[in-house]
C-alpha cells in the first residue's frame, strides 16, 4: 500500500491503516540544536571536577604552625619538590608515601642524585613530637641536603598569637 492508497483508505473507512509522516516541500527543516542537555552535562562535569581536584593533592594533611615572619617558598609547590611530612602521631612521609624514619636519609639521597638544587621541604604538624621532627631533620641533613625549608602558615596581622 502506498501513501496515496493509505490516505484513500483513511478517507473511506475513517481509520488510519498506516502512518506515514510526509514533509511538504514548502516547509523548512527545523535545524535548531537543543543545548539544554549539553549545559546540564557540562554543569555536572564541572561539579565533579570541583569535588575531585582537591583530592588529587598529594600532600599529607598536617596542621602547620603559624608564623608572623613566614616567607613564601614558591619551590615548595613545584611538581618535583621533595617534601617530608611529620604528622601529629609521629608518622613520617616522603611525598605522599609513608616511610620508616630510619630509611628517610637514603631515600632522599637517591631522589637528590640527579638534581642540581639539593632542597627539601619539611611539613611538620604543630602538635608533633619535637624529637620525631628533629629525627626527620637529622635524616634529611645526612642525605646531603644543602637547603631545608620549614613550611609554616603565615599569620594574619589581626590574628592573635597563641601562647
Amino acid at each position: 500500500m502506498t501513501a496515496t492508497t493509505a490516505e484513500a483508505a483513511n478517507d473511506r473507512t475513517g481509520q488510519t491503516i498506516m502512518g506515514i509522516n510526509k514533509r511538504e516541500e514548502g516547509k523548512k527543516v527545523n535545524s535548531n540544536i537543543n543545548v539544554t542537555p549539553m549545559v546540564d552535562v557540562m554543569l555536572v562535569l564541572l561539579i565533579i571536577f570541583m569535588v575531585i581536584t582537591p583530592m588529587l593533592n598529594n600532600k599529607v594533611n598536617v596542621d602547620l604552625p603559624v608564623a608572623t615572619a613566614a616567607v613564601i617558598m614558591e619551590n615548595a609547590n613545584k611538581e618535583d619538590a621533595i617534601t617530608v611530612a611529620v604528622t601529629r602521631d609521629g608518622k613520617t612521609f616522603l611525598g605522599a608515601d609513608p616511610i620508616n624514619p630510619d630509611d628517610l636519609g637514603a631515600k632522599i639521597a637517591a631522589k637528590l642524585e640527579n638534581k642540581t638544587d639539593k632542597e627539601v621541604f619539611l611539613r611538620a604538624d604543630q602538635r608533633a613530637n619535637y624529637g620525631k621532627v628533629m629525627n626527620a631533620v637529622d635524616q634529611i641533613r645526612t642525605a646531603g641536603v644543602s637547603e631545608l625549608g620549614l613550611l609554616t602558615e603565615k599569620r594574619d596581622n589581626d590574628e592573635p598569637v597563641q601562647k
